[in-house]
């Protein structure tokens, strides 16, 4: 059986999507595709009440696996386990456990996609740094590498190459600014390949991608839903406080298309500019109900009013954490991810590192 371990250098730069994608790819080739996130740090309850990883399970659903999601991440990390292993009383091997676990779930798979820890760092408190788990699976690893600015980008490419030395199969940058194209092309591959790192894939910003669903803010938040109108599935690719004047938010509203606003609710004159520009959700905050005359309006524009009991800058900063990270759970994000990765990824490159025809 082939493995392929895909890491990153941070949080939030695609792991879970490509893993997803990667797998697709495989099974539509032919391959019969095993999965599994040996640690996580995300402890989610399944809908049968059993410890799992949310991304696994979401992941285990897309690829059609005939396990349970907890089998696919076998080593949870929470605080008690934590504390356990730190204070020496924990007898259980974790490594053991993972490889006990993988001989389990991946009987008869051609391949084995292996999803590592949020970031090069994770993993040594408990043993297993992505680097032991690679050496252990013999499986390349392939980084993803989040776009924040030029030197930046260089930089993480360059550590992860050093970090992993002869393990490291390649990088595939992520979430790259239609500014930045330029600069990925005639200088960052360029500069890396000549640096002996292979550039997979260059994958351009889609901010649809990391948009947050109605559904999600309203899960988020724990909102009130005050209109009879409500598309959980609708999409909010960006967010804008409604905290000025009207003139000054109206001239903002317009420059933002496809957002979310926020905005207390007693602030009716904010709330319908709002409404007169591209606005997915309004989220009303201080748990003040607005006029009859906004529900009235948003519900002819078919624009969903949520109120939450947290203030404005609370309410941002849930916000705030939740922004940016790859989600897939929409079919329409799903399939226009798998796209972008059959554009500007080079499969044959991956499957020829892996020895796969």
């Amino acid at each position: 059986m082939k493995a392929i371990f895909v890491t990153s250098v941070e949080p939030y730069s695609g792991k879970s999507a490509v893993c997803l994608a990667l797998g697709k790819k495989l099974q539509a080739s032919g391959y019969s595709v095993g999965y599994m996130k040996p640690l996580s740090t995300q402890p989610w309850r399944t809908p049968d009440g059993v410890l799992a990883d949310e991304d696994a399970a979401f992941v285990c659903n897309e690829l059609g696996l005939s396990v349970h999601p907890s089998e696919l991440s076998p080593l949870i990390v929470t605080s008690s386990t934590l504390r356990s292993r730190l204070k020496g009383m924990s007898e259980d091997d974790p490594l053991q456990k993972i490889l006990d676990t993988a001989k389990r779930v991946t009987a008869d798979k051609d391949v084995l996609i292996l999803e590592g820890g949020a970031s090069l760092r994770q993993g040594y408190a408990m043993g297993i740094p992505n680097l032991r788990l690679a050496e252990v699976f013999e499986s390349p690893v392939l980084v993803m590498i989040r776009y924040h600015n030029e030197m930046q980008l260089i930089d993480d490419a360059l550590a992860s190459r050093k970090r992993l030395g002869q393990e490291h199969m390649g990088v595939i940058l992520n979430h790259i600014p239609e500014r930045a194209l330029e600069f990925i092309q005639e200088y960052a591959k360029p500069y890396l390949v000549d640096q002996g790192i292979n550039v997979l894939g260059s994958l351009p910003d889609k901010p649809s991608l990391s948009a947050l669903s109605v559904e999600e803010l309203i899960d988020l938040l724990d909102a009130e839903v005050l209109t009879d109108y409500v598309d959980p599935n609708a999409l909010s690719e960006t967010f804008t406080v409604g905290a000025m004047t009207v003139d000054a938010a109206l001239s903002r509203f317009r420059r933002q298309q496809n957002k979310a606003v926020i905005t207390g609710g007693d602030r009716a004159d904010i709330q319908l500019a709002a409404l007169e520009t591209s606005t997915v959700v309004l989220i009303l905050t201080g748990n003040l109900h607005p006029s009859p005359v906004v529900i009235h309006q948003a519900e002819n524009l078919r624009v969903p009013i949520i109120l939450v009991k947290d203030n404005t800058m609370e309410t941002v900063e849930l916000i705030e954490r939740a922004y940016g990270k790859t989600r897939l759970k929409q079919p329409e994000k799903l399939e226009t991810f798998i796209k972008l990765m059959d554009a500007n990824v080079d499969y044959e490159a991956i499957f020829t590192e892996l020895g796969l025809s």
